[in-house]
């Protein structure tokens, strides 16, 4: 984990630009099957990125063409990073879960998703943790550079 502190400052694009560096498996909790909605544009973009993406959603079996799984618990695989399209209460329960799984390096929550709680948390069991951004837009803004 990437610390922000007064002997080692890295810009958050920095950071961002590290977690990109590292992953290539993306489970989106709360990935839509409607083509219309943001967390499905985000993870066909992802997908056509080149990551291997992970729907965990709890109806459908499969989203974008890959096997949905109802909660992260399920998957049988390491998950590089998850990306959650959930309301603020919801992540702490979410992040408890990659707790237990012990192999989630990252949590990004979407823009307008903040949960310091969760933040805090993430920190302490040395997760990276990006909230109240896109992964679309930063993701671009990643391989502009």
């Amino acid at each position: 984990m990437i610390e922000f502190n007064s002997q080692y400052f890295i810009s958050y694009d920095e950071y961002i630009k590290d977690i990109f560096s590292k992953i290539t498996t993306i489970a989106i909790v709360g990935l839509s099957p409607d083509l219309n909605k943001d967390s499905n544009m985000v993870g066909r973009y992802l997908q056509n990125s080149g990551f291997k993406i992970v729907p965990i959603y709890p109806k459908y079996d499969y989203i974008l063409n890959e096997r949905v799984f109802r909660n992260i618990l399920d998957v049988p695989f390491k998950i590089d990073l998850l990306n959650i399209f959930r309301k603020a209460k919801a992540i702490v329960p979410i992040l408890d879960e990659s707790i237990i799984r012990d192999d989630i390096d990252n949590i990004w929550l979407q823009l307008g998703i903040i949960n310091n709680e969760a933040l805090l948390k993430s920190k302490k069991n040395s997760i990276n943790f990006v909230q109240n951004k896109c992964i679309k837009l930063e993701h671009l803004k990643y391989i502009k550079k």
